[in-house]
């Protein structure tokens, strides 16, 4: 019954997100074997969840939810789902079977979406609040039991049914026992576990170790299957908790109720009525910096109001929004400042905790909202933000509540890919594609930024920043030839130069799509890392203890928990462990360490020759991982107590449970102890780290019908009173039995094994540090090297030693590298000369050589005004002594006096559009070198209209012309489609001539490209053997209403060709195309058809009488009467070319007599006939043009006439 009902709601629970977008920031808690808990890095792609935030590195830099450059973010509330454990098991098989079980940490990543920047999340430390003070420790609890997903193919309706079947048949009964015997307050006694089997003590007595618990059920809210838990401030006794009720058909929630306890959780009493009874409350913020403070949100489908408190609780204001708040960003510093990102991706801020919100910007992306870094932002109230402009995106810099155009600040010349600005300590990452291939690039200390630089042929597919601690990035980096492997990457300080620290990463993909990384990094211990490596197709865990400059499989433990022998021998066989770590507060991870505690680690894992997802037990390691411990054969969620000096262990059962574990001597003995009379599914543990009380919360459900059950559990009794100077002992770090690690000799203090005291607070962890000498283990390779086979590292085959341009760019010297260069954090001491370590050397006077040129995107286009910046490189040469120049091919030039002046680059604005060839020209007393590039400086074509004639002859060459708004010179495209061609002319020119080979109707399409950027305007044309042509005018009362656009002069040139049924003229024989420009002038277009040429002159003179008598006019508005006239007309009969006249010889000589004395008598007098002038051609001189054009002052006409002997070709100019 239990399973079916667990499946119903793990089915309902799977609907959450699409229908809810809040819930989308919850992080998502199942079992204690399907928590997401591995500490993860992604890249964006590089999108963010709604309330996720960027953690501690992606370029994926920090854990985001997406999967893009850096990796890795970390939510604002924590989502619990509420697991039966009684199923948990089987689902750990279901999910485990491919070792695919990782958690996100960071924000949410579209599977298909192309990688983007991401950050890493921190480890979520004492009070679940990340660096960026992204409140952690509200957490979603479900109170639902998934069931197992084999299962999921029975439909709801039929699991439902048989859950309230099997719920009416003993069930209930059996819950109204567990609440009897559950309720007050129990004292449970220690049972010790001995060889493996449990001992129970007879006739306890008080001096022994013992917990004191007490039980309380919310009672009323059995119906609610959700909460979110808050223990408020530093040694508060203050818990705050909110149960809904989510409607998943609806999805929204439709009720709340909001419980208090003031003593540690042994009471509990409901504040519905301080909220208002008819308030749903949806979510529950604490200020991370007042912990004091308490901000609640009401359902927006009731009502938009957030709810504030200043005393933990106990009073509230209500303030009515006018907007729906997604997630909420706290300032690290400003109890008082919050962001708020809204649905419809507006940030709002606000000064006064809530009570007034004022708008930062819009269209803002999710996720990528920072508050101003203490010491590197001048401001406090300054907001890094990432905006979308169109498909791309744009980095921001304003002050929260000044951020007008004119306040902002473009720090990041150009556009950056969405989802990809990453704000984590002193750097700043941000992504750019270009061509299919992403740059990365980066700024340190709020500095310039600068190209992220990877071994040449890395070619990174994508990328997610782990780490960004102690001024260092940690890069996961999927190489070129990679698909399901990562490669891990260190930088140099500034984060630009980075070399390779360990091959083929395992990662997977988490429940939102987001890349899961292997990678963990040991508390408490500087520069201890653990990392799962894919070997010949096997999965193996590696260690490091210098910071990943080597690195080393895990020994296993030489017996399992029974103390029987192992036999597992290096490097066949070793320890593999799952570095999952929680997302959710209330659970424990697959890995533990902490700082209070240095050395200890607790893990999941398998022995074995890979890492496996059976025959799991509990290791732990009390030196660092040198030597590991079996402590369960059973996986168990595992805590640390008593600020580290004890641990609680409980079992990752499938069955309720009423038992745990403590040890006090790093897991050599345990105690088992009774925390509940009735056995119960635990949903969570809520405790307060880093304080004075030893107070743990259970909570959890009897049944699925009970109310949430919160035990509370004092733990005080195992101890007998606080630790002495003479209860702790040393240990000495050491890494294989060597004492030096990152460079020193350390010693740590810690509590006597067995010793039950409680550790003090502020007792010193490290008892002595001392530097060691420098030796080459402090070292690792240098940008441009690679190690070999004997541990040497020597230059790539792709990079040359000799270029100091970068050190020489500042000083007389520079530190020439050996090929090495120190782990950072490292703190050997170097004693005289050191072969690693970096020379420094006079800069030698040489001529400059590899001088490049680039823009600061690598784009070789820009708009006209806009700031182009130019970027100088030089690889060799004397760059203090060597002078730049750099010429802009528009006029302008300028010169640097050497080419440290040049590191910002060199920006220039282009007046007028053009291909500019721009070229930079370095030179000094030994030589000098020379680069270039072609700029095209385009501007958007707002406009394109194609000039052509309607009418053109067959065989002839017509001429056509693209006019383009604004005008540009020779930095367009242009596209001819002419005719049914299905390939186009492309020119660069707007001007084509092309010849039609067929009478008829004819298309003509042209097309512009202006970068991304395609306009195009057609054009029919009419194209015969011959044609006749009028130039017309107008009244001048049409150029008075003349817009001189295309569409009016279409529509009034068929205005004329309507009137003509006065002279019987169809209307498809005639065309008039009107001219640009003033005075209005028309151009009439006289088809021929099948009549014989006295039929059509005649109609033809009906026409032109018409024109001249002034009967052919139309009516423009009202009162406004347009008349049409002929402005010159031709005398030149129109000759059918068609018609063949057959004859005598003799008719044919008169003819072409008569023809002769015409033309001697037109050319005799022509001069004293003005009104015509006429050229005759002998028929074997070169035709014509045959495109009509006109202008204000001549027109030209052309008939084609064919006979027997040959063609005579007649122009007549009017």
């Amino acid at each position: 019954m239990v399973g079916l009902w667990s499946f119903w709601c793990f089915s309902l629970l799977a609907l959450l997100y699409p229908f809810h977008s809040k819930f989308l920031a919850q992080a998502e808690i199942t079992s204690p074997k399907t928590n997401s808990r591995l500490h993860r890095l992604e890249v964006t792609p590089l999108e963010a969840g709604a309330t996720r935030k960027p953690a501690r590195v992606k370029v994926s830099p920090k854990v985001d939810n997406r999967t893009d450059l850096f990796s890795g973010f970390k939510t604002e509330s924590v989502f619990v789902d509420v697991v039966d454990p009684r199923y948990d098991r089987q689902m750990r098989k279901d999910l485990h079977s491919g070792l695919g079980n990782e958690a996100q940490i960071g924000k949410k990543t579209a599977p298909n979406s192309f990688k983007r920047l991401t950050a890493s999340s921190k480890k979520y430390d004492s009070t679940f609040e990340d660096s960026y003070m992204r409140p952690t420790a509200n957490t979603l609890l479900e109170n639902t039991f998934p069931e197992i997903r084999k299962r999921a193919a029975r439909s709801v309706a039929a699991e439902y049914t048989e859950i309230l079947d099997r719920s009416t048949n003993g069930e209930g009964q059996s819950k109204d026992r567990f609440l009897e015997t559950a309720q007050g307050i129990a004292n449970s006694r220690a049972e010790y576990r001995r060889t493996g089997e449990d001992a129970r003590g007879s006739n306890p007595r008080q001096s022994e170790p013992h917990l004191d618990t007490s039980t309380f059920a919310l009672s009323g809210d059995s119906a609610h299957n959700q909460a979110m838990v808050h223990w408020s401030g530093h040694n508060s006794s203050v818990i705050l908790i909110l149960t809904k009720l989510y409607d998943f058909n609806l999805g929204a929630v439709t009720e709340s109720s909001l419980w208090r306890s003031v003593d540690y959780g042994s009471t509990y009493t409901k504040l519905n009525d301080k909220v208002g009874s008819r308030t749903v409350l949806s979510y529950l913020y604490v200020c991370p910096t007042n912990k004091r403070k308490i901000m609640m949100l009401s359902d927006p489908e009731i009502e938009s109001a957030v709810l504030i408190s200043s005393d933990e609780g106990a009073s509230f204001e209500k303030h009515p929004i006018n907007f729906y708040i997604q997630s909420l960003l706290f300032h690290p510093v400003q109890e008082n400042w919050i962001l708020a990102y809204s649905h419809d991706s507006k940030l709002y801020s606000s000064l006064d905790f809530g009570r007034k919100w004022q708008l930062v910007h819009d269209d803002v992306m999710p996720g990528r909202f920072y508050w101003a870094v203490m010491g590197l932002d001048r401001e406090s109230d300054v907001v890094h933000i990432e905006t979308r402009i169109a498909k791309s995106a744009q980095y921001v810099k304003c002050r929260a509540q000044r951020c007008t155009e004119a306040n902002r600040q473009y720090l990041f010349p150009g556009h950056v890919d969405t989802n990809s600005l990453v704000v984590q300590d002193e750097y700043v990452f941000t992504q750019v594609t270009k061509s299919g291939r992403a740059s990365y690039f980066v700024s340190y200390m709020r500095e310039s930024f600068n190209r992220m630089k990877l071994p040449k042929y890395c070619l990174p597919k994508d990328m997610h920043i782990i780490s960004t601690d102690e001024k260092q990035v940690f890069a996961a980096v999927q190489e070129w030839n990679q698909n399901n492997t990562y490669s891990l990457y260190i930088s140099d300080s500034p984060g630009v130069y980075f070399t390779l620290s360990l091959e083929n990463l395992r990662t997977s993909r988490g429940p939102a799509g987001n890349l899961l990384v292997d990678f963990y990094k040991v508390e408490g211990i500087n520069g201890v890392y653990l990392a799962n490596k894919l070997v010949d197709h096997q999965v193996k865990t590696f260690v490091t203890f210098n910071k990943g400059q080597t690195w080393a499989l895990l020994p296993a433990p030489p017996t399992d928990v029974a103390g029987n022998n192992l036999h597992c021998i290096l490097p066949f066989c070793s320890l593999h462990l799952h570095l999952e770590m929680s997302e959710n507060p209330y659970t424990s991870g697959r890995i533990s360490s902490k700082n209070s505690v240095p050395g200890i680690i607790v893990a999941t894992g398998n022995i074995g020759t890979e890492l496996s997802s059976t025959n799991l037990g509990m290791f732990i390691t009390s030196d660092a991982g040198n030597s590991w411990r079996q402590i369960f054969e059973e996986e168990h969620n595992i805590w640390f107590l008593d600020n580290g000096g004890a641990l609680l262990a409980v079992l990752h059962a499938t069955t309720p449970i009423r038992h745990l574990w403590i040890s006090v001597d790093e897991g050599k003995k345990w105690d088992r102890h009774s925390f509940s009379l009735a056995p119960l599914y635990v949903d969570g543990v809520l405790m307060e780290p880093e304080t004075e009380n030893h107070i743990i919360t259970f909570f959890g459900h009897f049944s699925h019908r009970s109310e949430w059950q919160l035990i509370k559990i004092d733990y005080k009794g195992i101890f007998n009173r606080r630790c002495m100077d003479g209860d702790y002992q040393t240990w000495h770090l050491h890494n294989k039995g060597e004492p030096c690690v990152m460079g020193e000799k350390q010693i740590y203090m810690k509590r006597r094994p067995g010793n039950r005291c409680m550790l003090a607070q502020d007792y010193s962890r490290i008892y002595s540090s001392e530097p060691c000498l420098c030796r080459a283990y402090d070292f690792e390779c240098d940008y441009g090297y690679e190690r070999q086979a004997d541990g040497k590292c020597s230059p790539a085959f792709w990079f040359n030693p000799s270029s100091a341009t970068k050190s020489c760019s500042t000083s007389q010297s520079f530190l020439n590298s050996t090929g090495y260069r120190k782990v950072l954090a490292n703190n050997c001491k170097e004693a005289g000369k050191n072969m690693f370590s970096p020379r420094r050397q006079a800069c030698r006077p040489r001529p400059p050589r590899g001088l490049r040129l680039s823009t600061s995107q690598g784009e070789l286009s820009a708009i006209v005004g806009s700031n182009v910046t130019f970027l100088v490189y030089l690889d060799e040469g004397d760059s203090l002594r060597t002078n730049i120049q750099l010429d802009f091919g528009d006029g302008i030039k300028i010169t640097y006096s050497n080419l440290s002046r040049t590191d910002d680059g060199i920006k220039h604005i282009y007046r007028a559009t053009g291909i500019y060839r721009v070229t930079a020209y370095a030179e000094n007393s030994q030589g000098s070198d020379s680069s270039s590039l072609f700029l095209h400086i385009t501007s958007p074509v707002e406009r394109v209209y194609l000039s052509a004639p309607i009418v053109a002859i067959r065989g002839k060459e017509a001429n056509l012309t693209a006019v383009v708004w604004p005008s540009h010179h020779r930095t367009l495209t242009f596209f001819w489609w002419f005719e049914n061609s299905s390939e186009p002319i492309i020119t660069l020119e707007g001007s084509i001539s092309y010849t039609f080979l067929r009478e008829g109707i004819n298309k003509v399409t042209v097309q512009v490209a202006s970068g991304s950027t395609v306009m195009q305007d057609s054009k029919v044309i009419t194209v015969k053997e011959f044609f006749r042509s009028l130039l017309l005018s107008f009244s001048p009362a049409l150029d008075e209403h003349n817009p001189d656009i295309p569409e009016w002069r279409e529509d009034v040139g068929r205005v004329p060709v309507a009137r003509v049924q006065v002279s019987g003229f169809p209307e498809d024989q005639l065309l008039v195309s009107l001219y640009p420009g003033l005075p209005t002038v028309a151009e009439l277009f006289i088809l021929p058809d099948i009549e014989t040429p006295p039929e059509h002159r005649r109609k033809t003179d009906i026409f032109v009488t018409a024109l001249n008598q002034g009967l052919i006019q139309f009516e423009l508005k009202a009162d406004i009467r347009i008349i049409v006239y002929i402005t010159q007309q031709t005398l030149a009969p129109l000759v059918d070319s068609n018609a063949i006249h057959s004859g005598s010889a003799m008719l044919m000589l008169l003819t072409v007599v008569f023809v002769g004395l015409a033309a001697f008598f037109i050319y005799k007098f022509k001069r004293k006939i003005p009104w015509i002038h006429v050229q005759t051609e002998d028929s074997h001189e070169k035709d014509p043009e045959v495109i009509s054009t006109c202008s204000s002052n001549v027109r030209q006409t052309y008939w084609e006439e064919s006979s027997l002997k040959g063609e005579e070709h007649t122009s007549l100019s009017h």
